[in-house]
């Protein structure tokens, strides 16, 4: 079958049957008591976009407020998470990775590469992982045209008094 003739609708779902298989693989290799995944993506959220407010947390993770306080609740527990007064606004408490956080969180993301790499070197030529790095630039590119428009923060009062819409 040529390139050009296949249908973007065969690519999207083998593409995505395949990228839902890896990931489900990447995360069953995972040591017994690992962190779970909703656990890991706001441990993840965190590291790439600083300290948030858990409001401002919610829509990234697209769960609503109530839901993701029972788990912030555990991870901040587990030490993984700490809250502190904003500085900019003391009634609002930021989120933001502990040490441990930030270590538990590395050393998964090194496990999964780590895994990643035995597969790629025992199972793919060295041409194959050319045309997996091409392949990589691709995704990216399907990613970024996927992106959900940004979540603005919540807006604040100009001024003390001022009038909200």
């Amino acid at each position: 079958m040529r390139t050009a003739a296949v249908p973007a609708v065969h690519v999207a779902v083998r593409l995505r049957a395949s990228l839902s298989t890896l990931v489900r693989r990447l995360r069953a290799d995972a040591a017994p008591g690992a962190v779970a995944p909703a656990k890991w993506s706001v441990l993840a959220r965190l590291h790439r976009l600083g300290p948030l407010a858990p409001s401002e947390l919610a829509p990234h993770e697209r769960v609503r407020l109530q839901t993701l306080t029972r788990l912030l609740a555990q991870v901040e527990a587990a030490g993984l998470i700490a809250r502190a007064v904003d500085a900019a606004d003391g009634r609002r408490r930021l989120l933001s990775l502990t040490t441990a956080g930030r270590t538990l969180l590395t050393a998964e993301v090194h496990r999964r590469e780590a895994s990643l790499r035995r597969a790629i070197q025992g199972h793919l030529t060295p041409a194959e992982r050319g045309n997996l790095l091409e392949a990589c630039a691709l995704l990216d590119r399907l990613g970024e045209a996927l992106q959900p428009p940004p979540i603005a923060a919540p807006a604040r009062r100009a001024a003390a008094g001022a009038p909200q819409p």
